[in-house]
């Protein structure tokens, strides 16, 4: 009967062989923990977008004046596998994609160089320059964080602001984006009448207002033998301090304008139940654990709770850890079904 070297070794040197196994087992548990659970796998694709604002411009003339000519110069860049463009009402927006083995660097550089070649022929009155932008698929949102309740959104931004910067120190988190929150301004609302009595111009008041407004630097001061910076802080801490800037010898700002501490025309929009909320969107860093980053967010929110208003809600949407918890969990089901069964048919092979 011909005998199997390497079992018969292994029978030999069976401590060996069971350290081995052991080793092997908590190598695997390792590397298990280590791995990034992610809902989609990491791909980096060259993707990229064009953005080009010009008011007061219909679709047509945005095509003819905009799309077009950046379109005829990046036809010329090799490795574009698609070029989509959208000519809307003041917007023209021209979507970039390249095939997946072309360099995202050099793709990059060859469309800001079509973008800055085309840009002699684009009106001289842009509203900005046209914007170029890389599509990443890692900037989808994990999940939202809503806050609610009877607090009114200038109180519910504050408390944003602050679960914001908790949330943006983990480790695991690149950035967190507020939706919905009212910014503040203080507006100068001028009367124009009053401005052309005074025989005054707006770029006056802004310089006047500028001019008051700022900290500068007094020199260096000398004292116990050591140098020590001088500041003359003149930036405003309230609000009403600002009508007393005086325009010339008789004038004041408070006799031509109105000072309002208001907010700036919302951008966003949040809205959750059928009322007002804030929601923080959390992006994950690339590469990290989703399953850690969302739980460490949950921690951290069940504090912020404990330590907020009563009146704060807090509620947690979108969360897509939950599909990759499933699915996780569906894998090493999997792996456990799979070598009991196995188990099973080498007794039953036995019989």
């Amino acid at each position: 009967m011909k005998e199997f070297g390497l079992s018969n070794s292994a029978i030999d040197n069976k401590t060996t062989v069971y350290i081995f196994t052991i080793l092997l087992v908590i190598f695997g548990i390792m590397q298990y923990i280590d791995t990034p659970k992610e809902k989609f796998p990491e791909i980096v694709f060259p993707y990229f977008m064009i953005t080009t604002i010009h008011p007061g411009t219909s679709p047509t003339d945005v095509e003819n004046l905009i799309t077009r000519p950046i379109e005829k110069e990046l036809k010329g860049i090799n490795g574009i596998k698609h070029i989509n463009s959208n000519s809307l009402q003041d917007v023209s927006l021209i979507v970039v994609e390249f095939d997946v083995q072309t360099d995202e660097t050099q793709a990059y550089l060859d469309v800001q160089k079509a973008v800055n070649d085309a840009r002699t022929e684009l009106p001289n009155d842009l509203y900005q320059e046209p914007e170029l932008t890389q599509i990443d698929v890692s900037e989808i949102p994990i999940l939202y964080v809503n806050l609610s309740g009877d607090l009114g959104l200038v109180q519910l931004k504050k408390y944003a602001d602050d679960l914001k910067d908790r949330i943006e120190a983990l480790e695991e988190i690149s950035k967190v984006e507020i939706i919905g929150a009212l910014e503040r301004e203080i507006q100068i609302n001028v009367d124009l009448y009053k401005m052309q009595v005074a025989g005054l111009s707006f770029n006056a008041i802004e310089n006047a207002v500028s001019s008051e407004n700022m900290t500068i630097s007094g020199g260096l001061i000398q004292t116990d033998g050591m140098k020590r910076n001088f500041r003359i802080v003149g930036e405003f801490q309230r609000v009403d301090k600002i009508g007393d800037i005086m325009l010339n010898d008789a004038l004041f700002l408070r006799d031509v304008a109105e000072v309002v501490d208001g907010f700036e025309d919302r951008a966003s929009y949040a809205r959750m139940d059928a009322e007002d909320v804030i929601s923080l969107s959390v992006i994950k860093k690339g590469g990290k654990n989703l399953i850690n980053a969302v739980d460490k967010i949950k921690a951290e929110i069940t504090e912020f709770q404990e330590q907020a208003s009563q009146s704060l809600r807090l509620k947690i949407t979108g969360d897509s850890s939950t599909q990759t918890r499933n699915s996780v969990s569906d894998l090493f089901n999997t792996i456990i079904l799979g070598r009991h069964q196995r188990h099973i048919k080498i007794i039953f092979n036995r019989m």
